[in-house]
């Protein structure tokens, strides 16, 4: 079997794990006000690393390219405040023009 499968099973095997192991838990754990807190910023941590390593990466090297003004032009806009698709359609947009202006 090629390593990429065995990686493929191997993740799907831990993340089933984890899964199950929310039900295993008493409830009693779960409930604690730490746990809670933990648990409310897990999604945002995931979500801004996921952010960071698709604006930064280009397989093992670190770029900085349109990706990274796309990424500011959407950080001004949410600090002001704007409609979520708004941000994502001016992001989009910035990239594409520095990419077609300077590439």
């Amino acid at each position: 079997m090629e390593s990429k499968w065995t990686v493929v099973i191997a993740s799907s095997v831990i993340a089933f794990i984890l899964k199950i192991t929310g039900y295993i838990i008493p409830e009693k754990y779960l409930e604690k006000p730490t746990i809670k807190s933990i648990t409310n910023y897990v999604p945002i941590v995931m979500l801004s690393a996921l952010v960071v390593v698709q604006t930064f990466s280009q397989g093992q090297a670190l770029v900085f390219d349109a990706r990274v003004l796309g990424l500011v032009i959407a950080l001004i806009l949410l600090l002001f405040r704007a409609p979520f698709i708004v941000v994502v359609i001016a992001a989009a947009t910035v990239s594409a023009l520095f990419r077609y202006l300077f590439n």
